[in-house]
């Protein structure tokens, strides 16, 4: 089939009615997916002044900055799900409002116990709020090449808020104090809750058969044990430690149990039939290998510029700019790329392109060269978001109407567990890289060393202890360590990401444009067409 739609009359007339009403509920979700995208980085640059005032243990404070991540991933499929049977618009709106009450909590927070809950019950407000947002978004663009679009501007939205969220951040702690990188969420959400409530369209899945409570509790349950234990990996805990291998073993079971649950169901939460279909099953994987190649190479990235070339952190956010704007105009190309190309050569290509950036960072070095970073950043920027657009764009496309939240939910699940498993795989590919050039360094004493081997971070204050001569061989040791495990790293993406492509090969080749699904109407335009009653 060609890239083209052809669009009944009635059809087409229905929705050039409601084009206007359509585009302003893009701006609704796209404003709600920014809140939420802000959040998960807003509080990284707080965490100092977080830690001087409210003075929380080692614990409590990995517990404040991953509480809200954990939490989101846990619940995506249950409030999903929920979406598609109770209205995809009332769980948004509850999500909102589960924010604001959120944040002006956590903004307030007296002591490291009401922040991790302020933080939680904002996870929780984010896993309502993430899944509804492209649900809603596949239900008010029935026309498939205005979906793309619509979807391209929202991965661009989604690209623009995670890096801003250090920035924001950033300019509030100069100003303000640390609660304030919260408030600034609440006149959003003041604002959001009527006009969503004015704009957004009310719409549902099937509700034949009673809701699986059961079941959306063992989905819950077993990504929040997942999800934890692929964390503690990427932290660098060990492997076989209780508290790593114990929720890792009991979210894999009680997942596996989940999913056989499912397929006994006459009416599941989840319709795992959905990954029978090839376009499903290999954009979901696409998402998975973009972010396990590339999350963790992220993180050791902002390592390499703060500590080897030594910018500050806003040097830092001002470096990674290039790749956000990149991944802005991908995104708002994509469905142009789309229509042209077709899936299965978007989403290859793009993940040829990030990978061609990778390869092009391993020759970063020791000293700084500007002009290679902008190249690799804008290529990869550019490169990666030219990969999940055209995968969820191919997801959402393919998954029936009536289940668009539980497939939403999926692609966000699927985004978060891989995001998890690269900070872990590739953050054991880089100290096992990095390590043994610090096991003999002249003058520096055997635990002196073992201590330097753990984080570049930690070798620095080895060095500084020591002083003299064993504290500059330390220091340009580890240098040189970081960067050589950097490029082993980069090597290992640039394979992950070449499997993407390789995998990408199942997609559609042609864009198939149908249009045989009724729009949703919407509210305003509901209105406008009640009769009027003369007096």
């Amino acid at each position: 089939m060609s890239g083209t739609t052809t669009v009944p009359a009635r059809l087409r007339s229905r929705v050039a009615g409601a084009g206007a009403n359509r585009w302003a509920v893009l701006v609704v979700l796209c404003v709600s997916l920014l809140l939420v995208a802000v959040d998960a980085t807003v509080l990284h640059v707080a965490v100092p002044a977080v830690t001087e005032d409210l003075r929380p243990g080692a614990i409590e404070l990995l517990w404040i900055v991953d509480t809200y991540p954990l939490v989101c991933a846990s619940l995506l499929i249950l409030f999903g799900t929920l979406g598609d049977r109770v209205g995809r618009r009332r769980v948004l709106l509850l999500g909102y409002g589960a924010f604001g009450v959120a944040s002006a909590v956590a903004a307030f927070a007296p002591n490291p116990l009401t922040l991790i809950l302020a933080r939680a019950l904002l996870g929780v407000g984010g896993a309502m709020i993430m899944p509804a947002t492209l649900s809603i978004l596949r239900q008010v663009f029935p026309d498939r090449r205005e979906r793309a679009v619509a979807i391209g501007v929202w991965s661009a939205v989604a690209a623009v808020g995670a890096a801003v969220g250090p920035l924001l951040g950033g300019f509030l702690l100069e100003h303000f104090w640390w609660g304030s990188v919260f408030l600034v969420n609440i006149p959003l959400m003041l604002v959001s809750l009527p006009v969503g409530r004015l704009l957004l369209p009310e719409s549902t899945g099937e509700r034949d058969g009673p809701w699986d409570v059961t079941g959306a509790l063992m989905a819950a349950v077993g990504l929040f044990g997942a999800v934890l234990g692929v964390k503690r990996l990427g932290g660098g805990e060990d492997v076989l430690g209780v508290l790593t291998l114990g929720p890792l073993l009991a979210g894999a079971a009680l997942l596996v149990a989940f999913v056989r649950r499912q397929r006994r169901r006459r009416h599941p939460l989840v319709d795992f039939g959905l990954f029978a279909r090839p376009a499903f099953s290999t954009a979901v994987g696409c998402i998975v290998l973009a972010m396990l190649a590339l999350v963790g190479l992220e993180l050791i990235a902002a390592q390499y510029l703060q500590l080897v070339l030594g910018l500050s952190p806003l040097g830092t956010g001002l470096r990674l700019l290039p790749l956000t704007f990149a991944a802005m105009a991908a995104g708002l190309l994509g469905a142009r790329l789309l229509r042209r190309f077709g899936p299965r050569r978007t989403v290859c290509a793009g993940f040829c392109l990030t990978a061609a950036a990778v390869l092009t960072l391993t020759a970063m070095g020791g000293r700084d060269d500007a002009g290679l970073l902008l190249t690799g950043f804008v290529l990869l920027g550019f490169g990666l978001e030219t990969t999940l657009f055209g995968a969820y764009e191919s997801m959402l496309s393919e998954a029936p109407a009536d289940r668009a939240g539980g497939a939403a939910a999926i692609g966000e699940t699927s985004y978060q567990l891989g995001a998890g498993m690269g900070i872990a795989l590739l953050g054991t590919v880089m100290n096992a890289a990095y390590a043994p050039g610090l096991a003999r360094v002249p003058g520096v004493p055997a635990a002196d060393s073992a201590a330097a081997s753990h984080s570049l971070g930690e070798a620095y204050e080895v060095a500084g202890r020591l002083g003299g001569a064993p504290g500059q061989a330390l220091r340009r040791a580890a240098r040189d360590s970081f960067v050589h495990g950097l490029h082993v790293t980069l090597l290992v993406s640039a394979v992950l990401l070449l499997l993407g492509a390789v995998a990408a090969c199942r997609l559609p080749r042609a864009m198939q444009c149908e249009a045989e699904e009724e729009p949703v109407e919407l509210p305003v335009q509901r209105e406008a067409e009640r009769p009027r009653v003369s007096a």
